[in-house]
Formats: structure tokens, sequence, C-alpha cells
């Protein structure tokens, strides 16, 4: 029988993660079957199967793709030892990484409660060691009496709710920059820990 255009696994796996994510973003991951992202690709809903088991195998794969890449990404980053500095470093580095995968930040956390007991596990594994590197920061900050936080696990995921939230309103074309974005995120930041005033960032 004759291969389906495209169905060489080194280019119709990726096309068909690509269309999966495309789909979960736009329709939700309840919404979609595996016909419908075939369709997207160009294969028969049959040829999906060579190369993921289902469909909850593919939303795990984008899910944790998406967490692998942010550290790995974060891990070759040249973070600085003075907490303040360090904090700067890491706002920067949250938005930048996270405004040009709007979909892959859409699905990571909207998606969670659809993944099977096994797969949220070992996501929210991975997204615990994402945090884990922001809360060593304020940490250290706090020890050093440049940071007022109470609970820096608290402190921790309110900083990152609010960094990730800019991937549903911000547009380039928008009325702000990016660069300014960034600045005033910044600044909000640092009235949040407080003790972290703008001088010190």
């Amino acid at each position: 029988m004759a291969r389906t255009q495209g169905s060489f696994s080194g280019v119709t796996g990726p096309r068909i993660q690509d269309a999966a994510l495309k789909l979960f973003a736009r329709h939700g991951y309840a919404a979609v079957s595996m016909r419908q992202i075939a369709g997207e690709v160009g294969v028969q809903a049959g040829a999906l199967y060579n190369y993921t088991p289902d469909k909850q195998s593919l939303l795990f794969d984008l899910m944790r793709g998406h967490m692998d890449q942010l550290l790995a990404a974060l891990e070759r980053e040249d973070v600085p030892d003075d907490p303040c500095a360090a904090l700067r470093h890491f706002v920067r580095f949250h938005i930048r990484f996270h405004l040009v995968r709007r979909d892959a930040v859409f699905i990571a956390y909207m998606e969670l409660r659809n993944l099977s007991p096994e797969n949220f596990d070992v996501v929210e594994g991975l997204r615990r060691t994402y945090e884990d590197h922001l809360e060593a920061i304020l940490q250290r900050g706090a020890a050093a009496g440049v940071f007022d936080v109470p609970d820096t696990k608290v402190a921790t995921l309110a900083v990152i709710a609010m960094l990730t939230e800019i991937t549903t309103w911000y547009r380039a074309d928008g009325r702000l920059t990016q660069d300014e974005v960034e600045a005033q995120y910044l600044a909000l930041v640092c009235r949040m820990l407080r003790g972290a005033g703008p001088d010190a960032m």
C-alpha cells in the first residue's frame, strides 16, 4: 500500500504534535478528536497510531515537552548570585520564553485537569522544579533581608501566575512594547516583595 504523503515519521511526528497543539488550544482537549487531528495533518486517522498510542499520550507529550524546553532554557541561563538581580533575570526570562509559546502555555495550564493521574504527576513534578528555582531566589532574598516574604511558596506561585497571564493579553502591535511591559511587571513584582524596591532591582 502506498505511503500517505508526509507520513514519514521524521516529518509527520512533529506535524501531528503541531496540529494537536493548535487544535487543543483553539477548541479544548475534550472537544478534539483524533480524526480532526489527522485531518489537520492530512493523513488517515489510523495513521496517527503509528506515532502515538492515543490522544492522552499526545496531550502528555505536548505538556511534558513544554516543561522540558522551559527547564532546559532556564538551565542555559547565566543567573546572577545577587537575589535582586536574579529575580530581575527570572522575570525577564519567564516573560520572553512564554510570550512566543502562547498555545503551549495555554495548554500547559488549562488542560492539566485532562491528564491521567500518572501523567499529571510527571508534569506537576516538572512544574515544581521550575517553581523551586524562583522560590530559591526568594528564600535567598528573604534571608538577606532584601525581600519581605512571609511565605516564599505563596509568593512564588503569585509571581509566576502574574507573569504567565501576560500571554493572554499582550500583543506586539499593541500600546506597549515588550520592553515596556517587562519594566512595568518588574515594578509590580518589586512592590509585591516590598523589600525589593525599584532601586534595588
